[in-house]
């Protein structure tokens, strides 16, 4: 803001860090994000693949495809509206309570059609030998679909892990106790209640504020946001490099 950085950092100092770090709410924070991505994407996998096989098969193996599919379609360009969602929410007794930033959200339709076209290009011969075989449907989507299907479910696996670290407006929307906030929503109350948070720092607090400015801590935040992600996607980048070529067959 005073002009004196270029391309190289003046003065490198950790200060906008410590002063995050410092907070304890921070830390409680954190672990919130890290439960909701353990506990969402547990449920966005198991929801994805049980509803992907059967909408993979053909309309003569699963009369009711052509409804089904139908029905997810327009959930897709038309939503309640955000009042009437939150009236449902309400209604559920969801409201502050860690299962709704879970269960909204627990099935993505785009991803469902991703899953859904990945194993209408897998070979149809390998899953009849798994049937002649004596497999049933579930034995045949856990022994035989899944880990063939490994590149889609790696990619699907980084969005969903991506979508909840980063959702910050179901917690602000939904949950009325700041203790209750994911990272995400903790790290934007933080710019947007800046006075209020104030009152409850302490005199060390206070005095590490001073020297920074709001573009400093707003980075610290959106670094810190982005930690996980840098360390995952290194592990998941070939499957996610073959995943997005759906429909291809594998061998």
């Amino acid at each position: 803001m005073a002009g004196r950085v270029g391309f190289v950092p003046v003065e490198f100092t950790f200060r906008a860090y410590e002063y995050l770090i410092s907070k304890k709410d921070f830390f409680h924070s954190v672990s919130i994000s890290l439960a909701r991505v353990v506990v969402g994407t547990v449920f966005n996998m198991a929801i994805i693949a049980i509803t992907a096989y059967p909408l993979s098969r053909s309309s003569r193996q699963f009369r009711a495809r052509t409804a089904y599919m139908a029905y997810f379609a327009v959930t897709m360009f038309i939503g309640g509206g955000l009042i009437p969602t939150y009236m449902v929410i309400k209604n559920l007794r969801l409201l502050d309570s860690f299962w709704v930033l879970i269960l909204p959200s627990a099935m993505s339709i785009w991803n469902v059609i991703i899953m859904m076209n990945f194993i209408k290009g897998l070979p149809r011969a390998i899953e009849e030998a798994a049937f002649v075989d004596g497999a049933n449907h579930w034995q045949t989507l856990i022994k035989v679909i899944l880990p063939m299907s490994k590149p889609s479910l790696a990619s699907l696996l980084l969005f969903s892990m991506i979508g909840h670290w980063n959702a910050w407006f179901d917690g602000m929307f939904y949950m009325n106790n700041p203790n209750n906030y994911p990272m995400a929503t903790y790290l934007a109350t933080q710019v947007i209640n800046n006075n209020q948070t104030m009152t409850n720092m302490t005199p060390e607090q206070l005095a590490l504020l001073s020297s920074l400015s709001e573009k400093t801590v707003r980075s610290a935040q959106m670094f810190i946001a982005i930690i996980p992600i840098l360390v995952v996607y290194p592990f998941l980048q070939k499957f996610f490099v073959k995943g997005i070529t759906v429909g291809s067959v594998k061998e």
